[in-house]
C-alpha cells in the first residue's frame, strides 16, 4: 500500500518492506542523482522505464543497483526539499505541496521495486540492504518532516487553506500534509526532535531484525520425520513434496514439512498421526521464543517500549492512541468496545464447535476400543474436517479437483470482475519477470482502453514472506500521468513438476480477497500520488477486498470456474450446495483465533512505557492478556503469537483490528448489493464510482456512506459470521 513522492520516506520509516545488499560504487552522501550517474550509468532506476505503463525492467535490475539508487535518490530528494523550504517566494499550493508530491522520483522507483522484491523474493543481499538502509531511510524521513522551514510553509498554506481556491481533493491534500508533519513531530522542540530521530532509527533497525528473525526461523523450524508413515493422510503429491524438501536440505530418505508464519499449519487439517500433528503445532507456536538466535522476545520488548516513549513525546498516552487518531476508529476505546462485543459471541460459538469435535473424538476412540483424549489445538483442524464431512458430507479433498489455480483466476476472479465492472484481461508473455512462475496480464476497461497491468505471484517459497498481499509497482496519478501496475501474492504450495495446482477453498477465497485490493489499485482515479489506490486508513483498506470475497461462492461465478481439472465437468450441484451451506462452519474458531491476535495487538500498544515488560515477561504478558480479555480458549490459540506477529511489528501496529473493523463495512456492503440485485454492472459501477476510484481523496467513512447511503451497522457482520446464535447453556 505504497504512496509516492514525499511519502515514500514515510513508508520506509514505518518498515513497509526494506532489505539489504552489498553496495558497490555508492555515491558519497550529499551527491545528487545526476552527480552519481556517471559511476552507475546503467542503473535502471535513474531513468523512467520505457516499458508499457512504466512496468519495471526486472531483466535489468541487479541487487547492486539498489544501494546507489537509494543514496542518489535520497540526496536528490533532500536537494528538492531544501529548494522548496528555502524558496524566497511566498508559499503556494504549487511551489510547496505539488513540489513535494513531485519530489523523490528516483528514490520512489528504486524503493518501490526493492520493498516489493524483498517481500516476495528476498536473498542475503537484499536482507543486508534492508538492515543497512532501514535506519538511513528513517533518518531521511526525519530530515524532511522535521525541517522547520518546510513546515512553516505547510502550516501557512494550512492556515489559509479555505482561501486558496482549491478543489476538494487539493484542499484535502493540504490538510493531510499538515497532519502528517505534526504527527511526525514537526512542532517539537529541537531537543525533542533529536530524541525522536534516535527513536525512529532504533525502531527501523529493530523492525528489520524482527522480520528477518521471523523469516529465518520459519525456515529453520521445518519439522523432519523419519518415515512417510508419520504423514498418513497426506496425498502422494504432498508426501513427494516433503521428500523433495528433505533432499534439498541434505536429508535424503527423510520427510520435511515446512511451516507458514501462522499458528495453525495446513498439515494439521489432514495428518491422521496425532503425534505428528502435535510435533508440527508445537514447532509452530515456539517460534520466536525459544531462546535461540532467532528469539524475538527481546526485540518485541524494545519495540513496544520505544513506541510508547515516542507516543508520549508526541503528546499521546500510548502508541494505540497515536496510531488510531489517524484511522477511522479514532480512539482505542472505540476498538476495545467493538472487539469486546465480539469476543463473548466468538468464544461461545467456538465452545459449541469444540463440543462437536470432542463428540467426534469420543465416538472414534470408542469405535477403535481405545481411550478417548481431550481436544487440543493440534486436533482442531483435523477433527473439524471430519465434522464438516459428517455434517455436510464433503471435505476439502473432494473440492480441490474443481479448483485448478489458473482456472480459478481466469474463469473465477477475472470473470467476476468482467461481470461486475466490464473490465477484461489478456495474458502477455513479452514483459520481463522477477520469477518465472508468475503471470502477467493486461487489464482493459469497458471502453477497450488499457487500464492497468496485473502480476499474479501465487507460490510459496523460502524467499517469500508468509501470508497474502497486494502491492503496487506503479500507482495511478493524473499529476504524474501514470497508470497502475499492481501485483497479488499468495503462498500456495507449488506442486511437483507436471502436477496441477489444486487449491483449497480457503486459497480460493484468498485469491478473490487479494484481487479486491488489486481492483482498488487499478480503479484509482485521483490527481495526486498521495491519494492513489489503497492509500486509505489501515482500518478501511481491507474493506473492498473483503467485499470481493462474496463472488467466490456466488452461484453463477462458482459455476463458471468450479470445474474438474481433468474432465472439465462442473462441480455437482449437490456439492455446490454443501459448500454454500458450510460457509458459516467453524466461524467460532476463525473469529476467536483472529480476535486473540487483534486484542493482543491492542494490549501491547495501549501500554504506557513504564508498563512494558522485559524480554522474560513477554510471553507471560501475552498469556495474561488473553485471559483478561476473555478471549483465552485453550483449543484455539491466537492466529499469531507475539514473537512472530509480523503485522504488528510492521505497518499494522495497533491496527490488526482493521480486518474485523473493515468487515463490518464489508457485511453492510454485501447486504446492500444483495438487496439491490446482486451481480450486475449497475452495482459494480456504483461501487467503483463512489468508492474504489476515490482512493484516499475523501474521508473513508464518507466514502462508505456515499455508496451505502447509511452509517455502518454491526448486525450484518454478526449474521455473516454466524455469531448471532444464542450461546450454549
Amino acid at each position: 500500500m505504497k504512496k509516492t513522492g514525499l511519502y515514500l520516506a514515510l513508508a520506509a520509516a514505518l518498515g513497509l518492506g526494506m532489505t539489504a545488499c552489498n553496495r558497490t560504487e555508492s555515491p558519497a552522501a550529499g551527491a545528487t542523482a545526476e552527480q552519481a550517474a556517471p559511476a552507475t550509468q546503467d542503473n535502471p532506476f535513474f531513468v523512467q522505464s520505457e516499458l508499457p505503463l512504466q512496468y519495471p525492467h526486472f531483466d535489468r535490475i541487479k541487487d547492486s543497483d539498489f544501494g546507489p539508487a537509494f543514496d542518489a535518490g535520497m540526496a536528490e530528494q533532500l536537494k528538492e526539499v531544501e529548494a522548496i523550504a528555502n524558496n524566497a517566494e511566498a508559499p503556494t499550493f504549487d511551489n510547496t505541496i505539488i513540489a513535494m508530491e513531485n519530489s523523490g522520483q528516483v528514490l520512489d522507483r528504486a524503493a518501490t521495486v526493492f520493498f516489493n522484491l524483498s517481500s516476495t523474493d528476498t536473498n542475503d543481499a537484499r536482507k543486508k540492504l534492508d538492515a543497512d538502509y532501514s535506519p538511513k531511510f528513517a533518518a531521511h524521513r526525519d530530515a524532511i518532516y522535521l525541517n522547520g522551514k518546510l513546515f512553516e510553509r505547510v502550516q501557512a498554506l494550512y492556515d489559509q487553506r479555505d482561501t486558496l481556491g482549491l478543489d476538494a481533493e487539493g484542499l484535502r491534500l493540504v490538510e493531510r500534509y499538515y497532519t502528517d508533519f505534526v504527527r511526525a513531530g514537526a512542532k517539537l522542540s529541537d531537543a525533542d526532535k533529536a530524541k525522536l530521530k534516535d527513536m525512529n532509527a532504533q525502531l527501523a533497525t529493530l523492525g528489520t531484525q524482527f522480520d528477518q528473525n521471523v523469516l529465518n526461523e520459519v525456515n529453520a523450524s521445518a519439522v523432519t520425520f523419519d518415515s512417510a508413515d508419520a504423514l498418513a493422510g497426506s496425498s502422494e503429491a504432498q508426501i513427494a513434496a516433503a521428500a523433495a524438501e528433505a533432499k534439498k536440505r541434505g536429508l535424503d530418505g527423510k520427510y520435511v514439512v515446512t511451516l507458514l508464519n501462522t499458528t495453525g499449519q495446513p498439515p494439521l487439517t489432514y495428518l491422521s498421526n496425532r503425534d505428528a500433528r502435535q510435533k508440527i503445532f508445537e514447532a509452530s507456536i515456539a517460534r520466536g521464543s525459544r531462546g535461540n538466535e532467532y528469539d524475538n522476545t527481546g526485540v518485541v520488548a524494545q519495540v513496544i517500549k520505544l513506541r510508547a516513549d515516542r507516543a508520549a513525546l508526541l503528546g499521546y498516552p500510548n502508541h494505540a492512541a497515536y496510531a488510531l487518531e489517524d484511522a477511522t476508529a479514532k480512539t482505542p476505546q472505540a476498538v476495545n468496545d467493538m472487539l469486546g462485543k465480539l469476543a463473548p459471541a466468538a468464544v461461545a460459538n467456538a465452545t459449541r464447535e469444540a463440543a462437536e469435535l470432542q463428540k467426534m473424538i469420543d465416538q472414534e476412540q470408542a469405535a477403535k476400543g481405545e481411550p478417548t483424549f481431550q481436544l487440543e489445538p493440534w486436533d482442531w483442524a483435523y477433527y473439524s474436517e471430519k465434522v464438516r464431512a459428517a455434517k455436510y458430507n464433503f471435505d476439502e479433498s473432494q473440492l480441490k479437483p474443481y479448483f485448478e489455480m489458473k482456472n480459478v483466476l481466469e474463469n473465477g476472479v477475472f470473470f467476476a470482475a468482467t461481470q461486475l465492472y466490464g473490465i477484461t484481461f489478456k495474458e502477455r508473455t513479452d514483459l520481463p519477470k522477477y520469477r518465472e512462475d508468475t503471470w502477467t496480464y493486461d487489464v482493459f476497461d469497458a471502453d477497450g482502453k488499457q487500464l492497468a497491468i496485473f502480476i499474479f505471484d501465487p507460490y510459496a517459497r523460502e524467499s517469500k514472506r508468509g501470508g497474502a498481499w497486494m502491492n503496487s509497482y506503479v500507482s495511478q496519478s493524473k499529476l504524474r500521468g501514470t497508470q497502475p501496475v499492481v501485483a497479488n501474492h499468495l503462498n500456495i504450495t507449488k506442486p511437483a513438476d507436471g502436477q496441477p495446482t489444486l487449491m483449497t477453498w480457503d486459497e480460493v477465497t484468498t485469491t478473490f480477497h487479494e484481487f479486491g485490493h488489486a481492483l482498488h489499485g487499478m480503479f484509482s482515479d485521483v490527481t495526486y500520488p498521495y491519494f492513489s489506490g489503497t492509500s486509505v486508513p489501515r482500518d478501511f483498506v481491507e474493506f473492498p477486498s473483503q467485499v470481493n470475497e462474496m463472488w467466490a461462492d456466488w452461484p453463477s461465478i462458482l459455476a463458471n470456474y468450479a470445474k474438474h481439472y481433468q474432465t472439465g465437468e462442473a462441480m455437482p450441484q449437490a456439492l455446490l450446495d454443501k459448500v454454500l451451506a458450510a460457509s458459516k462452519f467453524n466461524q467460532g474458531f476463525a473469529t476467536t483465533e483472529y480476535l486473540g491476535a487483534a486484542m493482543l495487538d491492542q494490549r501491547w500498544h495501549q501500554l504506557g512505557a513504564d508498563k512494558v515488560p522485559d524480554a522474560a515477561g513477554v510471553m507471560p504478558f501475552e498469556a495474561q492478556a488473553l485471559k483478561d480479555d476473555g478471549i483465552y480458549f485453550r483449543p484455539v490459540p491466537p492466529r499469531y503469537r507475539t514473537p512472530y506477529f509480523s503485522h504488528i511489528m510492521g505497518g499494522y501496529a495497533a491496527g490488526y483490528y482493521a480486518y474485523i473493523w473493515s468487515e463490518v463495512l464489508d457485511a453492510n456492503t454485501q447486504a446492500w448489493i444483495r438487496a439491490n440485485g446482486g451481480l450486475k454492472r449497475e452495482n459494480g459501477d456504483r461501487f467503483r464510482a463512489t468508492l474504489l476510484s476515490r482512493g484516499g481523496s475523501k474521508d473513508a467513512m464518507q466514502l462508505f456512506r456515499d455508496f451505502a447511503g447509511h452509517d455502518p451497522k454491526i448486525e450484518p457482520l454478526l449474521e455473516k459470521r454466524g455469531l448471532d446464535a444464542a450461546p450454549p447453556r
